[in-house]
């Protein structure tokens, strides 16, 4: 004898398992578009805090909530004159100064770090060689102001990244060109989850907490 209850739940299951398909789809997908999101790394340009292929989780809310904070890693859509050809391209980067913010560097000093609104800024991320030789801050002088609503970004692989300093540069020393809109952030990059032997946070190196902000 065949259980009336038992074939009621069994066919009952399987008329509600497209419709339970359906919303795991769309929960996914709403996730995707408004919370977080995953991106892989295509260049060496934040070697060694991130390789190439490395994959991380990008929070694409926090910003709704509050203002991008220096020292932090992001992704945007870089602005049309970064792009190398795709429309709509994204970038990753570390927010180095925030609006209002005064950064210079001189090549010619003794110390070689960044200065921010007078405070020199402590960078033991930036890329380091198979030799152990580390790279300079930036590869030429400068000494700009950042613009409202504007951040200026560069990579830990300053040798390797085309970053806001090398717009600057590229544009005959355009602030405009050289740094990107608040707007245009995606999200910020919050761990790296992949491969596993690499997984870890992302977290704001503790030389930005000396950086007081701009007068």
């Amino acid at each position: 004898m065949i259980d009336e209850q038992t074939e009621k739940r069994r066919s009952s299951f399987w008329r509600e398992l497209p419709i339970l398909l359906g919303v795991a789809v769309l929960v996914a997908v709403l996730v995707r578009a408004f919370v977080l999101q995953t991106f892989y790394i295509p260049s060496p340009s934040m070697e060694h805090t991130l390789n190439v292929l490395d994959r991380v989780l990008v929070n694409k809310l926090v910003y709704d909530f509050r203002d991008p904070k220096r020292g932090e890693i992001i992704v945007f859509e870089a602005p049309k004159e970064w792009q190398s050809g795709a429309d709509g391209e994204d970038f990753i980067k570390r927010i180095i100064g925030v609006p209002g913010d005064h950064i210079s560097y001189d090549p010619a000093s003794d110390v070689k770090k960044l200065t921010i609104n007078g405070v020199q800024l402590d960078e033991p991320y930036i890329y380091r060689g198979p030799d152990g030789q580390q790279d300079a801050p930036a590869d030429a002088k400068f000494d700009i102001t950042v613009p409202p609503d504007r951040l200026w970004v560069m990579g830990d692989h300053r040798s390797a990244s085309g970053d806001s300093l090398e717009h600057w540069q590229d544009s005959s020393e355009d602030i405009q060109e050289a740094t990107i809109p608040e707007g245009s952030i995606v999200g910020r990059a919050f761990t790296v989850f992949w491969p596993v032997g690499r997984a870890t946070w992302l977290t704001v190196p503790n030389g930005f907490n000396a950086i007081p902000d701009a007068k």
